[in-house]
């Protein structure tokens, strides 16, 4: 008798997977569909692992810190927080997922507001966690006495939102956690583009996990690395269902030295914000409708003469400009969403062409 594959576990089995933006093959694109920062990193990171490769790579055979103790002490320096309760992550992805396997399963629901980030469900169905959604306010609000409500152990408000660009008053996510009473997780993966963040509830709450990701502002998304600021308690659960070695050796050295450049940080952000506000103002006057913004993304409605905004639109401008080599992202499935197009901030020179790509769509 052959061997047979044994069937899967019946909620993985049932779950669907992630879908990430779409990642182009070949050169000659404008790529703003993933919000990855459109400028290199900190040469601090790059020396950083050159020294790391010193003698023929040779510090590449072993293991690295076990619990990111270099990156966690660079983290708590950068906000002024307690080593021992920041965990590190291989992106802020593992983080939340350590945060779903640690506090959420069979009726332990996880709560999410609704449209954010489209992992929270992947993660809570590998963990069999049922999701409990809560929906943003047709004026992009928060409803705290749902949220309170909703009867989730765990809840994640992502601050900026995601992807609709508005960021909540750390007032009222402070009156979240207040109301709320199981663990809120503060995703604050575009908190470096806003006025203001969450921190600080952190370091206060007794049921607030701010998580963050270096990703965005600090230009490593190809090294994936994260992290988590913890109420006293958290960090030691977390590490517990923490895979051992988590955080690679030279993204461990790179995040660190990362965290250190505050300068580069500053001048990168603010260059990214200003992008970002000529592109609204560019849109809002050729007619588009445009959310506030808060991220290094804007989502915004196409419109021209010819065609309102609809979802038949948003699709029509998306093809058009994939046609021209430049990727946006759509999000057909919420109604605060169908019509718009959710538009990574590029360079000066990618911000140019997008826009001119979007005069040509216009005028066709």
């Amino acid at each position: 008798m052959s061997a047979q594959i044994p069937a899967a576990n019946p909620h993985v089995a049932a779950m669907s997977p992630y879908v990430p933006g779409e990642q182009p093959q070949g050169g000659g694109w404008v790529k703003l569909n993933t919000n990855e920062n459109p400028y290199p990193p900190s040469l601090r990171s790059l020396e950083a692992i050159r020294a790391a490769l010193v003698n023929d790579g040779a510090a590449l055979r072993l293991y690295p810190s076990p619990d990111s103790a270099p990156l966690r002490e660079a983290v708590a320096r950068f906000h002024g927080f307690d080593a021992t309760r920041v965990v590190a992550g291989n992106g802020s992805d593992d983080i939340l997922n350590l945060i779903i396997r640690a506090y959420a399963g069979p009726g332990r629901p996880i709560g999410m507001l609704n449209p954010s980030y489209s992992l929270y469900p992947v993660l809570a169905a590998a963990q069999a966690a049922d999701v409990v959604k809560v929906e943003i306010t047709a004026s992009l609000g928060v409803d705290i006495d749902a949220i309170a409500k909703c009867g989730a152990a765990v809840f994640f408000l992502t601050n900026p939102n995601a992807p609709l660009g508005v960021a909540f008053t750390p007032d009222l996510v402070r009156a979240v956690a207040q109301a709320f009473p199981g663990l809120l997780v503060v995703d604050e993966a575009y908190a470096a583009f806003a006025d203001a963040d969450c921190v600080a509830l952190a370091r206060e709450l007794p049921n607030v996990i701010v998580t963050r990701t270096m990703s965005k502002a600090h230009a490593l998304a190809g090294l994936r690395v994260g992290y988590a600021l913890c109420p006293v308690g958290v960090a030691e659960i977390l590490h517990r269902v923490r895979d051992s070695y988590n955080v690679d050796r030279l993204a461990q050295i790179a995040a660190a030295a990362a965290l250190d450049d505050r300068e580069w940080l500053d001048v990168t952000v603010a260059q990214i914000c200003a992008t970002r506000e000529r592109l609204v103002t560019a849109l809002r006057k050729l007619g588009w409708q445009v959310n506030p913004a808060a991220g290094n993304f804007v989502l915004a409605a196409p419109v021209s003469s010819k065609r309102a905004a609809s979802v038949e639109t948003s699709a029509h401008c998306f093809e058009f400009l994939r046609s021209r080599k430049i990727l946006v992202r759509r999000f057909p499935n919420h109604r605060l969403t169908e019509k718009s197009l959710r538009i990574s901030v590029g360079t000066e020179q990618e911000t140019d062409a997008f826009l001119q790509a979007v005069a040509a769509w216009m005028e066709g």
